[in-house]
């Protein structure tokens, strides 16, 4: 193989590397951003966040023209080949961040139009939790630390008993002011949003244990998230 194929195929390797990095830096800016919408009730900035979530696609379908480059110039084996297909599913993980960054918005667009009602402190400490795990997990990306993935994965478990007492909360707040149950409802599904966030995350760090491993997590962690909220407005 020439030197040129083989430094065109280096050239798309760090090409993808490089947009799995930047996903992840704008999801973790799309939820800060949503976030600090909701706090102010900021109608137009939760629009325009809802509007940014299109450039986490695009870079999706650009790690995808990377993949196949990488695939094109040489059938990638061993290391290379788990590295490839683990970024092509991490990018899809990283989407699905910014699509609950983008709930989150839309949610705030409902509830800016309704009577202020105190967000509960449980969300926000969610949401400071959620935004750690991004950090964490896209630096042991970028370090191709295993151990630090581990770390992360494990952490998934704090999110989730945030969760539990968020949903508590929200509901004993909803039995004592009926009057606000519609907003209520709204914060409830922000706080399954930022769970779900959270168990991304935790995926994400699967995927870099498996790259850099060759094995498989193996998920004997107890779920902390026993409540029943829905689907997250998947």
């Amino acid at each position: 193989m020439s030197d040129h194929i083989l430094s065109a195929y280096d050239t798309e390797l760090n090409e993808l590397r490089s947009i799995v990095s930047r996903m992840g830096g704008l999801a973790g800016d799309q939820l800060v951003g949503s976030m600090q919408a909701l706090k102010e009730r900021d109608a137009e900035e939760a629009q325009r966040l809802r509007d940014a979530d299109a450039e986490l696609d695009r870079l999706e379908a650009k790690a995808e023209q990377a993949a196949i480059g990488v695939f094109a110039r040489r059938a990638p084996v061993a290391d290379d080949l788990r590295e490839v297909v683990s970024a092509l599913k991490m990018t899809s993980l990283i989407e699905r961040m910014g699509d609950y960054a983008k709930n989150i918005a839309k949610r705030t667009l409902a509830i800016s139009k309704n009577h202020p009602v105190v967000l509960p402190q449980t969300i926000e400490t969610m949401a400071e939790r959620a935004h750690q795990m991004i950090q964490n997990v896209m630096d042991a990306y970028a370090h191709q630390n295993a151990e630090a993935a581990v770390e992360v994965w494990e952490s998934d478990e704090i999110l989730d008993n945030l969760h539990n007492a968020a949903y508590r909360q929200i509901l004993a707040r909803m039995m004592e002011t009926p009057e606000h149950i519609n907003i209520y409802t709204h914060y409830l599904m922000i706080a399954k949003n930022l769970e779900r966030i959270g168990d991304q995350t935790t995926n994400i760090a699967e995927q870099i244990y498996y790259t850099n491993t060759g094995n498989v997590l193996e998920d004997s962690r107890p779920k902390g998230d026993v409540t029943s909220v829905g689907k997250a407005d998947e």
